[in-house]
């Protein structure tokens, strides 16, 4: 019978090796995995656990590593990471427990061989972690956890509980800043160092806090369907707690849930959107009867909340240059009742957008994703310091297409899920520089962990 550290392993491998993103392999194989909800649960705590805490576990591992560690082969270190999780960052899980199941992993992966050299390194691991827990940074303490909070708690991530160690294995927080926050919060150091000159200490450890914790869950309540208060009683008289977020749609479940099995989800009555992202399409205000221009569609959550606030009267063209994302915006729009949405293929470089003119534009553009680093964990892993120069130019030039396909006096939204100033109010001041006349008539920079996700969105008016 597959188990779940089996399960978990063998995401962790096709992730590395098919450059995959683990939400997508992590769905593909439970669902064929027969496991229990508690197994499951647990799959999708030890895939984005290890993937998050990377730096972490190898710092905790790497002195235990007799030889360089980039010569482990990389199916025994995924096993190695999975049993250091389990070790230092959870207790739910007798140690015991960790280097047994873990050990025998090495077999699974196809390195029996491997057995004792895992079981070596993870023993040494387990006498290190102690179960003392203390309130601050320190080279013999890791960052443990700061779960998602509630809304009441005002969105505020609480401040982390750090996990003694009988050795110092961490870089000196004081004298090394960046270095710690590379290792004990997981980071590549250029990010450390970029974050650091911008936003100071204690703001980095915060934010290492949130991108850490598992991500809050929102739901953004269809009201084609039913209102939200409707929505929230109906979770409420299957034992499902939620409370509702400043955006009128939204609802926060406060503990964890499978999508599937929610109340309402085959009808289409709610889908999955955080917070911070529904504010965009509201951003637009788009009225019943409009033509809009969605010009980066997929997935189609912002799609299909602009249907919605136009009580699914009008058209909304949604492009993409990725004809199966094409597909899973269709595919939501079915689910929800939405049935104004166009579907619409770019080409790669975007020089056959569909004629306007419309009354409004979303350009919801592709970005570093650096504000949701804990929804999307292999992000931090992937994203180069080389590659913002490409990324501002692509989207600047998906900003002018908007633009250009507008009406006269017609409204433009810009938006991203990160937040680096120059992917956002950058791009928007560069653009409004070269069309005169072009005004900002609100913006907004949603902050990782005040509430929600982090992003930028800037309401535009083009020049009449």
């Amino acid at each position: 019978m597959t188990t779940a550290r089996e399960v978990a392993v063998d995401v962790l491998n096709e992730a590395r090796t098919a450059n995959a993103w683990a939400s997508e392999l992590v769905d593909e194989h439970l669902a064929r995995a027969k496991l229990s909800p508690q197994d499951r649960r647990f799959v999708t705590q030890l895939v984005f656990g290890v993937i998050r805490r990377k730096a972490t576990l190898d710092a905790l591992l790497k002195p235990f590593v007799t030889r360089p560690f980039h010569t482990v082969e990389p199916a025994v270190v995924d096993v190695l990471r999975l049993g250091a999780f389990q070790l230092a960052l959870l207790t739910h899980v007798p140690k015991h427990a960790a280097v047994f199941e873990t050990v025998n992993l090495a077999r699974h992966v196809g390195s029996r061989m491997a057995r004792g050299f895992v079981n070596g390194v993870l023993r040494r691991v387990a006498e290190v972690v102690t179960d003392e827990f203390v309130d601050g940074a320190a080279q013999n303490a890791i960052p443990f956890d700061a779960a998602s909070p509630p809304v009441a708690t005002g969105g505020l991530a609480p401040t982390p509980r750090y996990r003694k160690l009988t050795r110092d294995l961490l870089p000196d927080p004081a004298a090394d800043p960046p270095g710690y926050l590379a290792a004990a919060f997981s980071w590549p150091r250029w990010l450390a160092d970029r974050w650091l000159a911008r936003y100071g200490r204690d703001e980095c450890f915060r934010l290492g806090s949130w991108f850490n914790a598992p991500p809050s869950l929102w739901l953004r309540v269809n009201k084609l369907k039913l209102d939200r208060e409707s929505y929230r009683l109906i979770l409420a008289a299957k034992g499902i707690d939620s409370e509702p977020g400043e955006h009128p749609q939204s609802l926060h479940l406060l503990d964890g849930a499978s999508i599937r099995e929610l109340p309402g989800y085959a009808e289409g009555e709610f889908t999955v959107q955080d917070l911070s992202s529904m504010a965009v399409a509201s951003a637009v205000n788009p009225q019943p009867g409009w033509r809009v221009l969605d010009l980066c569609a997929a997935p189609g959550g912002k799609t299909t909340h602009l249907a919605e606030l136009m009580q699914n009267r009008g058209r909304i063209v949604a492009c993409d240059i990725d004809p199966k994302r094409l597909d899973t915006v269709t595919a939501i729009c079915q689910r929800l009742g939405v049935s104004i949405v166009e579907p619409y293929l770019l080409d790669k470089e975007d020089t056959n957008p569909p004629a306007g003119p419309f009354h409004a534009a979303l350009v919801d553009v592709p970005c570093s994703n650096t504000g949701v680093l804990g929804r999307r964990p292999e992000v931090r892993w992937r994203l180069r310091p080389d590659e913002f120069e490409d990324l501002i130019r692509l989207q600047t030039r998906l900003l002018f297409t908007a633009i250009d396909r507008v009406r006269p006096n017609g409204v433009i939204v810009y938006s991203t899920c990160s937040i680096e100033p120059d992917e956002n109010e950058g791009v928007v001041k560069a653009v409004r520089r070269a069309i005169k006349g072009l005004t900002v008539e609100a913006e907004a920079h949603a902050i990782p962990g005040r509430l929600a996700d982090g992003g930028y969105w800037a309401r535009m008016r083009k020049p009449g």
